[in-house]
């Protein structure tokens, strides 16, 4: 079922919330429902479960925050929140906080990185809300520390993004755990098959709420590319970093020791940088998180950990030193400016043999993506001069080939044995023949 368009309300109180929590929403300073805001919530407070499309930063988390607490109230059943990343999981906990506050909820925190104990103490509390990560609440499953008979609502946030990161067996494991008669959210910025296939095997006619088509970018963000050498690039960041300075930047590389380089690089050259990656511990995280959010440091260099983890509400500019491995992850990269209705600007470094990659990204995000020059960049006829990367073939695997693993360098091997070598190889094979 697809809930149809329908023209924007008034404000929250049309959505059917009640007193007390449009008295939180208008503390803090909502006016205006988003449009997934909009069409969730009236249905999520009628028991509907939920499959929310939406880009990133359009108000996702209140759209099922606010409902699953005000029945939560009602019947006093348990939520639970499954997040792909520890950044978003308290991005996530902060926002429901902030939305029950002075309601006497309780809630807790599951993810890795912080202590098992503690964690273990505060499940025993009997939680109103659980917000975790899919691979610690495993951890909590297996030790059996962790109770979900009583879940009445479950929340999969960001569940593409779980998916891509390999966690389809622990999600599984958590849906199993779970009651079957319970109130199912997903959320998600793009709809890929796997997505699906949960929707018909866990949930309960769902209704798609769907406010713009999957793996589109926020109108509110300035896209652009920068076709550049390898070796112009830090020059041109640093000229960008000049040009927004005293303003957030954020800097997505590929891989940790490239994201741990830069930010050293930028700080030195005096660009105060953080660096954020998976190699991090959960201390260093959140110590980085906060200098950015508080503005100590301009600059969060950062892996694809922090495309879904980052809420700052007025990031300047996204930069794309690296284009993503997941072309999918650009949205979401993007996604971490213009976030709450404020305008935003997105950039990508792309080597001139690119050019595939950027079509097939301005065909996800569905326009066409202006190329800006600079002196640093190239000219976009030794662009067209540059011959196009090769296209991705997916080669056989040795059992498609019909090969054993392992055969060809047990073959090398034998090859390079020494005479010493092999008449301790003849010897042992005489001892079992005996």
């Amino acid at each position: 079922m697809k809930q149809d368009k329908k023209k924007p309300t008034k404000g929250f109180r049309e959505l059917g919330l009640s007193s007390d929590f449009l008295k939180i929403i208008k503390e803090r300073g909502f006016v205006e429902p988003s449009p997934i805001q909009e069409k969730a919530i009236p249905l999520a407070l009628k028991g509907k479960d939920i499959i929310g499309i939406a880009q990133t930063g359009t108000g996702k988390t209140l759209a099922f925050c606010l409902p699953m607490l005000q029945r939560i109230r009602i019947d006093g059943k348990q939520g639970i929140v499954v997040v792909p990343t520890r950044e978003l999981a308290l991005q996530v906990k902060e926002e429901i906080d902030r939305s029950a506050q002075n309601l006497g909820f309780k809630t807790v925190l599951i993810i890795g990185g912080a202590h098992m104990q503690r964690q273990i103490q505060r499940l025993k509390r009997e939680p109103d809300i659980i917000i975790c990560t899919p691979g610690r609440m495993n951890d909590h499953i297996d030790r059996r520390t962790a109770k979900l008979g009583n879940i009445g609502y479950l929340v999969l946030d960001e569940a593409d993004r779980m998916l891509d990161m390999g966690f389809t067996k622990q999600i599984d494991e958590i849906l199993k755990e779970v009651p079957k008669n319970r109130q199912t959210f997903l959320f998600s910025a793009t709809m890929p098959p796997a997505i699906k296939k949960i929707a018909q095997g866990y949930m309960q006619n769902p209704v798609t709420v769907e406010v713009a088509p999957a793996g589109t970018s926020a109108k509110n963000i300035q896209q652009g590319i920068y076709y550049i050498k390898p070796e112009k690039r830090v020059e041109l960041l640093k000229h960008l970093l000049t040009k927004h300075k005293g303003k957030p930047v954020l800097v997505f590389c590929r891989t940790k020791h490239g994201t741990k380089k830069m930010a050293r690089n930028l700080t030195r050259d005096g660009f105060h940088a953080e660096e954020l990656h998976s190699n991090r511990t959960l201390a260093q995280r959140l110590k980085a998180m906060e200098n950015f959010k508080k503005g100590r440091s301009q600059v969060m260099v950062a892996t694809d950990v922090a495309a879904r983890g980052i809420d700052v509400k007025e990031i300047a500019l996204v930069v794309n030193y690296d284009l993503p491995e997941q072309l999918e992850d650009y949205v979401h990269r993007i996604g971490r400016t213009g976030r709450a209705g404020h305008k935003g600007h997105a950039v990508s470094f792309a080597l001139p043999h690119q050019r595939r990659t950027i079509k097939t990204i301005e065909k996800i995000v569905g326009i066409r993506i202006p190329v800006l020059e600079a002196k640093e960049s190239v000219s976009m006829e030794e662009v067209s001069n540059t011959p196009q990367e090769p296209e991705k073939k997916k080669g056989k695997n040795r059992k498609q080939r019909g090969r054993k693993p392992g055969n060809r360098y047990r073959k090398d091997a034998k090859k390079q044995q020494s005479p010493r070598d092999k008449k301790k190889r003849d010897r042992r094979k005489q001892k079992r023949q005996q």
